[in-house]
């Protein structure tokens, strides 16, 4: 009988490509991956691991094994979601990955209907970004992750991961209601100061894209993923910002004018999950009150 854990142990190798790497992702030293690993190929009878340099690499038997190993464990959060489904309470703990915007302007409305629905629900939240939120997903350090597409910087769909679309939400351009920036369009907008998440992040890669799009190259004095920073540098006349309309979904607009961009861009947001756990009470709960928050 094969180990599952021992199995997903060697679906994370194939993932991350090193025995460091999984065993930071799990939280276990690099020699128990190892001996876990060693064990799988004693259960098996095949050689799953080959030595390359100081590192290894996986077998053709070892990737049977991956490629059933994936179905295995999609299967087990089927079970698990009827199991939970057949109970009439949504109770545990589900863990969500999300990025500033949503947690400032959906997630206090949708805690308050969860909160009330099914109060044996236990929701963790943490703060990241698109792209470890996912591996966090797949690792299954979270139960539902948000993500992100912007214009003409489409995201990779991964595989394992079943994506629902929350919303599509305009990003506009935001800058002071007075001094030199004042009704500016963005082709004036050459020598303002700019405010842009860091060209790291696809926030900032697209921002950085649309200025050129419109003939200039921007003067990005502040690089910061903060959302209230940056409103707050345009509300005190220090910078322009590219915001979206989401901040607004229960609260006005401060100090601060917006304007569509050319095109009027919208990014694409929505919740991913692994594969086969779509059907669970709790993740089901989860989505539903989120949509019911955005309006």
């Amino acid at each position: 009988m094969l180990d599952v854990h021992r199995l997903r142990l060697l679906r994370e190798l194939d993932r991350l490509g090193t025995l460091a790497a999984v065993a930071q992702a799990l939280n276990y030293s690099p020699s128990a991956i190892s001996q876990q690993l060693s064990l799988l190929e004693s259960e098996t009878g095949a050689t799953l691991l080959e030595r390359v340099g100081r590192g290894v690499r996986l077998t053709g038997q070892a990737r049977i094994l991956v490629r059933h190993t994936e179905a295995i464990l999609e299967r087990m959060e089927l079970a698990e979601a009827e199991l939970a489904s057949s109970m009439i309470e949504v109770t545990g703990t589900l863990r969500v990955a999300s990025f500033q915007s949503v947690l400032l302007s959906l997630v206090p409305a949708t805690l308050s209907r969860l909160a009330a629905e099914h109060p044996g629900l236990r929701v963790e939240f943490t703060q990241a970004e698109a792209g470890s939120a996912f591996a966090g997903l797949l690792a299954r350090d979270f139960d539902v992750v948000l993500g992100e597409d912007y214009p003409g910087l489409p995201e990779p769909r991964l595989p394992g991961v079943d994506e629902e679309v929350l919303l599509h939400d305009e990003m506009r351009v935001a800058v002071p209601t007075s001094g030199p920036w004042h009704r500016a369009r963005l082709a004036d907008l050459a020598d303002a100061p700019f405010v842009f998440d860091p060209d790291t992040v696809t926030p900032g890669r697209w921002a950085r894209q649309v200025c050129r799009s419109a003939g200039f190259e921007p003067d990005v004095r502040f690089s910061s993923g903060d959302l209230l920073l940056q409103l707050r540098l345009v509300e005190t006349g220090h910078a322009v910002a590219f915001v979206p309309d989401l901040l607004w979904t229960d609260r006005a607009p401060g100090d601060l004018e917006l304007h569509h961009l050319p095109g009027r861009p919208r990014r694409r947001l929505f919740t991913g999950v692994r594969s086969g756990s779509s059907g669970q009470p709790a993740i089901r709960a989860f989505r539903d009150a989120l949509q019911e928050a955005r309006g």
